[in-house]
């Protein structure tokens, strides 16, 4: 059975770092939901705005491939860019569809993990003095709604890149918040909190770029696997960057069938690419 995890929050857990920045990843045995349906994961993998780009999933769940090679873990992707905890409100929109795709996830799969990224929207004007409240009621309802009380909810803290250039300058409060979400992942059971220092932003100065995204997932599979608050950054999280370029029949298949379908090789190109594919 395919091992999954919610993907919750805002615009820096759907991803906007820029495909171009970093190597894909191909991995048949890593899976997203998507129309119902679990599909080989392409980035980007959650597809809330025609902007979204490389997400920390991703590379989380490549690291737990690798710690896992003989089974599958699937991606639910749920996060809404720039949502508020407001807007998470169990009696909202974003809740029940995240419910929604959780449930239809465990007809075919074990929600393992739950990862959360979210707070800038909520990093002004005071906000960080219900935020504790306000998670503590979301995550709570959650795991009673979907028999989750013991999987671990791996929370991320804030870019130290905001409240200073760009849209970050919009999240002044954001330590306040940071605050918070430590003290949240430090007082509940099976919460861990993971440090974003030394990422960096893309020029909006409130997305993590590609390569941070990268390093990010990485850190939150530390967290999900060692059951431990990860506070610095990790020595060997560089390793998150270099991606198996070795791909199996399917992977490959897969591929060349993006590619044709995107315009960037002819059908005769791809035809070409099969065969050698095809070959015993």
């Amino acid at each position: 059975m395919i091992k999954s995890f919610l993907m919750l929050g805002q615009s820096n857990m759907a991803g906007r770092g820029f495909l171009h920045e970093v190597e894909p990843i191909y991995n048949e045995k890593i899976k997203m939901l998507r129309n119902g349906q679990w599909q080989m994961m392409t980035e980007p993998v959650n597809y809330d705005r025609p902007v979204a780009g490389v997400s920390l999933a991703a590379s989380f769940a490549e690291a737990w491939s690798k710690a896992n090679p003989d089974e599958e873990v699937g991606l639910i992707p749920c996060a809404e860019g720039g949502s508020s905890l407001n807007d998470w409100h169990p009696e909202g929109t974003l809740f029940q569809h995240a419910l929604s795709e959780a449930r239809f996830a465990l007809e075919t799969s074990e929600i393992c993990g739950i990862l959360w990224h979210q707070g800038e929207s909520d990093s002004n004007n005071g906000q960080h003095d219900t935020y504790y409240d306000k998670l503590s009621f979301i995550m709570t309802t959650l795991r009673d709604e979907l028999n989750l009380e013991n999987v671990p909810l791996i929370i991320g803290e804030l870019g130290n890149f905001l409240g200073k250039t760009g849209f970050g300058k919009y999240s002044p409060e954001y330590k306040l918040v940071n605050e918070q979400l430590r003290r949240y992942a430090e007082n509940l059971p099976n919460s861990y909190f993971v440090t974003a220092e030394g990422l960096t932003a893309n020029p909006d100065g409130i997305h993590l770029n590609a390569v941070s995204q990268r390093k990010f997932g990485y850190r939150y599979f530390e967290a999900f696997s060692k059951k431990r608050h990860i506070l610095e950054p990790l020595s060997d999280e560089n390793q998150s960057l270099n991606i198996n370029s070795t791909y199996s029949k399917s992977e490959q298949i897969y591929i060349h069938s993006m590619n044709l379908a995107l315009g960037k090789i002819t059908y005769a190109e791809f035809e070409a690419q099969m065969a050698k594919v095809m070959q015993p």
